[in-house]
């Protein structure tokens, strides 16, 4: 018998080798990598927006780009620490950013509500075409936090890929805003939001596919 158990243990354990563990700080590195190509993409492709000096100073501008960085950053390193299960670990710091940001959505409503002239034009083609240039920005996130998964051995594909669409939803919703000339509320509340949340929907559907180990 014991000798059987040897030899069972011999052939599991065929062919296995050292594996090298993750570093978080080689996942955040690759995050922020992905986050400095991607607003640089923007730029030569799309082009920074002229007035970007003057959109700066705009409080409406800061404010929304300052929460979609900072969900960005905060579901980026909730994705990032997933990589490395470890009892104990709280994965639900983004969750705060994520309802910071849901302020934004809920400005836009209630601006809408009282506002016809808002609810029209919050239509235009312009609202599309952010949240199509949004989506395709947050590409190179949702690749880069999907391999690093990949790597790694996430205990909820589901959650993971959930967080890995909101993470470069946001991150491509930063990027484009310094090339998106609108900076009302109703626009920023409506599409900017739309873009991660549909970044959401698709990260949920197809990362647990990619990820399952």
């Amino acid at each position: 018998m014991a000798r059987s158990t040897d030899n069972l243990i011999a052939e599991l354990v065929d062919g296995l080798g050292p594996v090298r563990p993750l570093r978080l700080a080689h996942g955040v590195a690759f995050v922020l990598g992905a986050l400095v190509f991607t607003i640089a993409a923007v730029a030569l492709v799309a082009g920074i927006r002229p007035d970007v000096e003057s959109a700066l100073a705009e409080p409406v501008f800061l404010l929304a780009t300052g929460l979609f960085l900072i969900l960005g950053l905060a579901a980026s390193a909730t994705v990032v620490m997933m990589g490395r299960p470890q009892v104990g670990n709280n994965h639900s710091g983004w969750v705060w950013a994520a309802a910071m940001v849901g302020l934004l959505p809920a400005a836009a409503a209630a601006v809408l509500i009282g506002d016809n002239a808002a609810a029209t034009n919050s239509t235009s083609t312009q609202g599309f075409g952010c949240l199509l240039a949004a989506s395709g920005s947050g590409l190179l996130s949702f690749a880069v936090l999907t391999w690093w998964l990949r790597r790694g051995a996430p205990t909820s594909p589901e959650s993971a890929g959930l967080i890995i669409g909101i993470a470069a939803g946001s991150f491509g919703i930063f990027a484009y805003s310094f090339h998106c000339t609108a900076i009302d509320i109703v626009h920023i509340g409506l599409w900017h939001s739309t873009a991660v949340l549909v970044s959401a929907i698709i990260g949920r559907l197809a990362v647990p596919r990619l990820i399952r180990w």
